[in-house]
């Protein structure tokens, strides 16, 4: 769905995000990047953006140029881009240019360099691949870039869309959102349709953006591993352990596991000794960019809720700014270390903890960290018993809403 379909629909704002990019505005010494996986917003949010310029009255200033669309086909390479900007930009005045997708111009990084050079602009450009963030773009813009990676939905973003009501209360609402994902143009009431239009997504994202970056022709093996991993969000993995489910070498898993984190599809948490404050760089943790993708191409079920609950909680923490990596102390784990700047807090996930045996395995990680950061164990349940020594518990949708935490 391109952006003009998507302002005839209910549009939800993407205030954390248009913030940021607001914060860089008339920084014309920065290029602002905007990466994502596709699909999730990257094209909407540049219109917004424009939006707020023109009621700004920046509207004459604005360039937008989508090289998704067959009018950017004669586009290859930076010259020809170049060409097509000197004829569009008036040089005596400051220009906002919106460059969505542009990393399918060759060598764009060049025309970037040329348009700081040459002209009073103030730039922001989109892709959905990290691939683009190459040396190459190092090189021509070293230090004059910024990268804002977005994500799906947060739930109170979803809510915008699917409002919670009588026939869909906000449980059953949260419930679609793990199950359906939180990509904009998803119809939780819809499912087939919103399935076949989810493997769509992963099908291209596989197909058109991995495969090319890795110049494949077979491909088996990527199916295999993203299949893996998709299987096994939250699950302690390792390139090891992939490569002889898969009977490949290590070498070759790390190559397409990079792949697959460019391209938006998953996202790596490292794990982290607590007590002894390092990395454990041997194995590490995935986790979907978008829980629906997830269920649609794994059969259409959530299958282990808690997985998926964790999976929500810790795009939620990388939302929120956070340094997301999983824990490990004295052999129990700890599902997230979440760090920002000096700050730390630790979080336990679980669908429910009832039962006192449920309860204290939960709390039990926690319990034992030596130091006063945070810890919260976020649940389904309502209703919890009263965690020991400072550690907090919360409803996941409380949570989410920021009612608390």
């Amino acid at each position: 769905m391109d952006a003009n379909m998507c302002m005839e629909r209910k549009l939800v704002l993407r205030n954390d995000y248009l913030d940021y990019l607001w914060g860089w505005k008339d920084r014309t010494d920065v290029i602002k990047i905007v990466t994502g996986m596709r699909r999730c917003g990257k094209s909407t949010l540049l219109m917004q953006f424009m939006d707020r310029l023109r009621k700004k009255g920046h509207g004459d200033d604005i360039l937008f140029l989508n090289f998704e669309s067959k009018e950017m086909d004669g586009i290859g390479d930076y010259r020809e881009l170049n060409g097509l900007l000197d004829g569009m930009i008036d040089p005596n005045r400051r220009a906002y240019v919106f460059l969505d997708e542009v990393h399918r111009v060759d060598s764009w990084e060049r025309t970037m360099n040329s348009l700081s050079v040459d002209y009073d602009a103030d730039v922001y450009v989109t892709g959905s691949n990290a691939y683009m963030l190459s040396s190459e773009l190092s090189t021509y813009l070293s230090g004059r870039y910024v990268e804002m990676n977005m994500l799906p939905l947060s739930f109170p973003e979803y809510l915008v869309l699917h409002p919670a009501d009588p026939l869909n209360p906000i449980d059953k609402r949260f419930m679609d959102y793990m199950a359906k994902g939180a990509l904009p143009m998803v119809d939780p009431d819809d499912g087939v349709r919103t399935d076949d239009f989810l493997k769509g997504i992963y099908s291209t994202v596989l197909r058109k953006d991995v495969s090319t970056c890795l110049g494949l022709s077979n491909m088996g093996i990527l199916d295999g591993i993203a299949a893996f991993l998709m299987s096994n969000v939250g699950n302690v993995t390792s390139a090891a352990n992939i490569a002889k489910e898969l009977s490949v070498s290590p070498a070759t898993v790390q190559r397409y596991l990079r792949a697959l984190e460019d391209a938006f599809l998953v996202y790596k948490s490292y794990r982290y000794d607590v007590l002894g404050k390092k990395l454990l760089k041997t194995t590490e943790k995935y986790y979907a960019a978008d829980t629906g993708m997830r269920n649609a191409i794994l059969g259409g079920g959530m299958g282990d809720v808690g997985r998926v609950l964790e999976n929500v909680v810790f795009l939620e923490l990388l939302r929120r700014g956070y340094d997301v990596k999983s824990g490990s102390h004295y052999g129990r784990e700890i599902d997230f270390v979440a760090s920002k700047g000096d700050a730390m807090e630790y979080y336990q996930v679980a669908k429910t903890v009832e039962g006192a045996s449920t309860f204290h395995r939960e709390v039990a990680s926690l319990e034992k960290v030596p130091d006063n950061y945070p810890k919260t164990v976020l649940t389904m349940d309502r209703v919890f018993p009263t965690p020991p020594g400072g550690i907090r518990a919360a409803n996941v949708i409380d949570w989410l809403m920021r009612k608390t935490g």
